[in-house]
């Protein structure tokens, strides 16, 4: 590749990236979630990233106080940030940041989180997604132009509830740390 391409292609994919790392080191100055203590507890819920650029688990619900942890089973990096689908900004629920791994025998990144209060957190990871307004200003996230993987947003929501009904609802990968068939990237 010629240097004049490679200079063209960092100067279009950099901005967005280091806005995004930006976004989280901000975010991550107050967060408003708690890290679920090292001490047993609640058992954790898990949301898997795979190769695919998805959250294999888009959707959970969980008791106020139970862990939320993501796994990430992919090689590259990912970051799980908060927003307000009303406003599109950024909130201070979430700011994660989980690296790559290289297969079931290396080192899985994790990211863990425990909310208090009942409620809808909504996330999406900005290396992969980005927010973009609908109609009356909502926002809501969409697959990031150029990148790889599935071609839906990378972006889920946990709700959590007092409701043991919809607890009972999280689909079976939610309540293994690793998914032996998601490895990849």
């Amino acid at each position: 590749m010629a240097k004049a391409e490679s200079s063209s292609i960092l100067a279009a994919v950099t901005p967005a990236i280091v806005i995004a790392i930006l976004v989280t080191l901000v975010v991550r100055l107050a967060p408003k979630s708690i890290a679920a203590p090292g001490q047993a507890g609640p058992t954790p819920v898990y949301v898997h990233m795979d190769g695919a650029n998805a959250f294999v688990e888009s959707v959970v619900a969980v008791k106020p106080g139970q862990p939320v942890v993501f796994v990430n089973e992919d090689t590259g990096m990912h970051m799980i940030d908060s927003y307000n689908p009303l406003t599109g900004k950024i909130t201070s629920d979430m700011a994660g940041v989980v690296q790559g791994t290289t297969g079931p025998t290396g080192t899985i990144s994790t990211y863990k989180v425990a909310f208090k209060l009942p409620g809808f957190y909504y996330y999406y990871c900005p290396v992969h997604a980005v927010l973009s307004k609908i109609y009356h200003g909502s926002v809501q996230p969409a697959h990031r132009p150029g990148v790889h993987g599935f071609p839906g947003s990378m972006a889920g929501l946990i709700v959590v509830t007092t409701d043991k009904a919809l607890i009972a609802e999280n689909p079976p990968s939610s309540h293994k740390r690793i998914l032996s068939d998601y490895f990849g990237g």
